[in-house]
């Protein structure tokens, strides 16, 4: 893990600069008593406000701070636009296109279209909509990180802290908050779909493409943006097919990252270190010794297992989506292989996406085997056709595991010698039968948990 989650990062040194004399920055201090009491009053007022503002949103996380600070940020930065700056509705040009891509699509897979709804996003409308996932995916991270802070304080700490101590949570959620809203407003200014850091952030059969961040991107590619726009719809959109009609997929994605979240420990030794450093009557040093950087995670067996587990199932999805866009644009469009390979490069090179994710939730989504999973799918898809291919999404134990990205001709051999007995299954009637087993299932544990309440 190169990147800690947030709360764990080092201090900004800009802030450093700015409230140290030494560096020219802040305030000399004042002589006269008069301005000396004035700050003190100032001090408080601020921070009146600050636990004010922190006690608006409660958990472990300031979502409603990370919300402010994220839309500021892009506000003033001229990032809140929603359209292309030529003249035309982008809107329209996100529909149309769209449309496109799904009648290329239908073409690819035996998925039908997953999104009933294909809008254009400003990056304000980015960070709002896919807030609430992302409160489901840092969560974990915080509250194992303020838990375990507050956990390892020694007990004269503690009683020396005495009602500050309850503050500690309403700090802790306001570092997180910052960190968060900061982290999401790089983020939003850089995608350029819902899905481009492959988990379904968004709301459900909604494909969104985020036109103003496409004219940026487009511009080094020296590619006409009608092309560029039609083929990053098509990966939406393909996403989006994964998405609606593999109903384990998006439930397995977003577990599989709250446990490798809820497995991160805390080294007891650093916290203690950090206590010291703690004083009870300065609750601003709370969030400087949270962020402080010494508060470096332990990554145990269970994460690392995880991770693997993760990065598999990503490169699968990205591997996938890749091969049958591939296939359904064809010689449509001039420029897509030349587009098809920046945008590999640019998940391999661990761009903004990935940076930014390993901040806010402690891991990188690693698209290194993106390759190898779009090696396997193309010689499934050759050896056995798209049905075979695409009907292994009914079920997760017949995807390919790691092993199999290691050697994809073994896997598809296998599957050949597999198939016999279910080569004349239907597919799409496998997935419809497993999504209704899941619901049955749920619908049971609902009705099992019901009649629990009802007898206590």
């Amino acid at each position: 893990m190169s990147n800690p989650p947030f709360g764990f990062g080092p201090p900004d040194p800009d802030k450093r600069r700015e409230n140290d004399p030494a560096e020219g920055g802040g305030q000399q201090q004042p002589d006269m008593g008069a301005d000396a009491f004035n700050q003190l009053g100032q001090m408080l007022s601020q921070l009146g406000q600050m636990l004010s503002q922190a006690g608006s949103s409660s958990g472990p996380v300031n979502y409603d701070l990370a919300k402010q600070i994220a839309v500021q940020k892009l506000t003033s930065s001229g990032e809140a636009k929603v359209g292309f700056s030529s003249a035309g509705d982008s809107g329209t040009a996100v529909r149309d296109a769209a449309h496109l891509a799904e009648l290329w699509l239908d073409a690819a897979t035996i998925l039908p279209a997953g999104a009933s709804t294909s809008v254009a996003w400003s990056a304000r409308d980015w960070v709002e909509k896919t807030l609430p996932t992302w409160q489901r995916l840092c969560d974990p991270v915080a509250q194992q990180v303020s838990g375990a802070w507050v956990e390892a304080l020694p007990a004269e700490a503690k009683q020396a802290a005495g009602p500050l101590l309850s503050m500690v949570g309403q700090m802790g959620g306001m570092a997180f908050g910052s960190q968060l809203g900061n982290a999401l407003a790089q983020l939003a200014s850089e995608v350029l779909t819902s899905t481009e850091v492959g988990l379904p952030l968004g709301p459900d059969a909604t494909s969104a493409l985020l036109p103003a961040n496409i004219e940026k991107f487009t511009e080094g590619l020296e590619l006409p943006s009608s092309e560029v726009l039609v083929f990053l719809a098509a990966r939406e959109a393909a996403h989006q097919r994964l998405f609606a009609h593999v109903p384990w997929l998006r439930q397995r994605l977003l577990a599989t990252v709250e446990e490798f979240a809820h497995g991160i420990t805390v080294d007891t030794s650093a916290l203690e270190q950090l206590a010291g450093q703690v004083d009870p009557n300065n609750p601003a040093s709370i969030e400087e010794a949270m962020s402080s950087g010494l508060l470096e995670p332990k990554t145990t067996p269970e994460q690392q297992a995880a991770l693997s587990r993760l990065e598999t199932l990503l490169a699968l999805v990205e591997g996938w989506v890749d091969v049958v866009v591939a296939d359904a644009i064809g010689d449509r469009l001039p420029g897509a292989d030349a587009l098809r390979e920046t945008l590999r490069r640019r998940r391999a090179t661990g761009g903004p996406a990935e940076q930014t994710f390993a901040t806010l939730v402690g891991l990188e989504l690693r698209p290194r085997r993106m390759r190898a999973a779009s090696a396997l799918w193309k010689l499934v898809g050759e050896q056995h056709g798209t049905e075979k291919r695409d009907g292994l999404w009914s079920h997760p134990d017949l995807m390919p595991n790691t092993e199999d990205l290691d050697d994809p001709m073994e896997f598809a051999e296998r599957l050949g010698a597999e198939g016999g007995a279910d080569a004349d299954l239907d597919p799409i009637a496998e997935l419809e039968r497993t999504q209704r087993a899941e619901e049955q299932a749920k619908a049971d544990e609902d009705k099992g948990d019901d009649g629990k309440t009802g007898q206590a």
